[in-house]
């Protein structure tokens, strides 16, 4: 198959084409900046908001709560959004996710107890896992051009990539003027402010929702046509499709939830870093985690070259879960016995592959299921495969590494830990890619 022949007549994008990718772009963006919020904050919530010291038994089982619960019920409400956006529209779905997950940010904020920054990082997640399955669909679906729609998907996701920079850029700035700061619950706490930060996505939105169309797409013959039926995503040729994309998109949430998010907490366990007063290794946290979203920004600007490129999309997913399997135990295993300059390097390699892979299944979904069941088809990968599936490997790399801590130390453990952890799920995720669907054509299935 060649890649899809490209009509310089049609070479530049509409007034509303370019509105609908910079909304679509915008919430992506915010979408990342709160699911990557969470490693930064939660070691200092956690001292503040209960008393069991970092690395303890205690400690480590509300971070794997905080870090699982919230991806579940997201992945579970999520997958009843992408219903929703099937049935009612994608716009409409896309612009009540973004208000949610704002709203949620303040209650974070706001928290006086461990329970309530879990459920409000609950109601967060539901919000971000139901605006990414509608952000894709209504924006892979607004382009009749297939080079278009691939180059605005995954430039519109690469923007993703600037906000887990910005909220990393966001914390560095907050951390040494939060004092000055108007009080939040009594107290100037840094973590409190860079909650507070996710309501500006609403701001916007207002503006902007009366200009924003729906998916011609999904309104071409929305009288005649029936509503989604979930069953049909398992009869037939749709089955080998949906399981095969259920299991390799969890694979990718697993190199995340298992290793990548655990990085601010082993930084601040280095024997170079533990012993620098608690705002220094804060802010050695944030510039990790700062170079983690370089890599990852690249990736997905790489990611989105190679989709107008290449044709191949199992090969080209399957280069980057060979390069994940090398780049995630050298990083997480060697390069943590090393010096932190090392690590930046690995860090950023790791959050380069993994964010690519990522921005693959924005691009490749839509791509394999017809338009009454795109929304319920790309929940059933990203929020059943990734937020449920996916990130329950959490608890894996916790409970591994409170076994392995009286050996190695907390911090070589919990690096052996997201290692193995990576490792086996990228091993998964080599296997299921062979089952995965080609796209039969640069179209969208209708």
């Amino acid at each position: 198959m060649r890649p899809p022949s490209y009509d310089p007549a049609v070479s530049s994008l509409s007034r509303t084409e370019r509105l609908v990718v910079t909304v679509a772009a915008f919430g992506f963006f915010f979408d990342a900046y709160e699911l990557l919020t969470l490693p930064l904050i939660l070691g200092p919530a956690l001292a503040e908001l209960q008393s069991a010291p970092p690395g303890s038994a205690s400690y480590n089982h509300w971070v794997a709560l905080i870090f699982w619960l919230p991806a579940v019920c997201g992945g579970l409400l999520g997958l009843a959004g992408g219903y929703l956006a099937d049935r009612f529209g994608r716009r409409r779905v896309l612009v009540w996710s973004i208000l949610v997950y704002a709203g949620a940010s303040v209650a974070a904020a706001l928290s006086t107890s461990v329970l309530m920054l879990l459920v409000s990082r609950c109601f967060i997640l539901t919000g971000v896992c139901v605006e990414f399955v509608a952000g894709i669909a209504w924006l892979a679906e607004m382009f009749t051009d297939p080079r278009h729609r691939e180059r605005s998907v995954g430039i519109a996701q690469a923007v993703a990539g600037l906000g887990g920079l910005a909220v990393s850029g966001c914390y560095l700035l907050i951390v040494p003027f939060a004092e000055s700061l108007p009080e939040i619950a009594g107290g100037h706490a840094p973590w409190r402010y860079l909650c507070l930060s996710g309501v500006i996505p609403a701001i916007p939105l207002i503006l902007v929702r009366p200009f924003l169309p729906e998916s011609p797409m999904w309104t071409a013959g929305l009288a005649e046509r029936a509503r989604p039926r979930v069953s049909t995503l398992f009869e037939g040729a749709l089955r080998r499709t949906t399981l095969a994309a259920i299991v390799a998109t969890a694979c990718t949430y697993a190199l995340a939830y298992g290793a990548m998010q655990h990085l601010p907490r082993l930084v601040v366990l280095l024997p170079d870093v533990a012993g620098l007063p608690d705002a220094a290794r804060q802010t050695v946290a944030g510039q990790v985690q700062l170079i983690q979203e370089a890599g990852g920004l690249l990736g997905r600007l790489l990611l989105a070259g190679l989709v107008v490129a290449v044709v191949a999309r199992r090969r080209m997913l399957q280069s980057l879960q060979a390069a994940a399997l090398v780049a995630f135990p050298v990083t997480f295993v060697l390069l943590t016995r090393s010096t932190l300059t090392f690590l930046e390097i690995g860090v950023f390699l790791t959050a380069l592959v993994t964010a690519a892979q990522f921005s693959f299944w924005g691009n490749y979904l839509p791509r394999v299921f017809p338009t009454a069941l795109r929304g319920t088809g790309e929940s059933f990968a990203v929020n059943v495969g990734g937020r449920i599936i996916g990130t329950s490997v959490v608890l894996a790399t916790t409970e591994l590494s409170i076994a392995l801590a009286p050996t190695l130390g907390a911090g070589r453990a919990l690096g052996a830990s997201a290692a193995i952890v990576a490792s086996i799920a990228t091993l998964v995720g080599l296997a299921a890619s062979r089952f995965l669907t080609e796209p039969a054509s640069a179209e969208l299935p209708h």
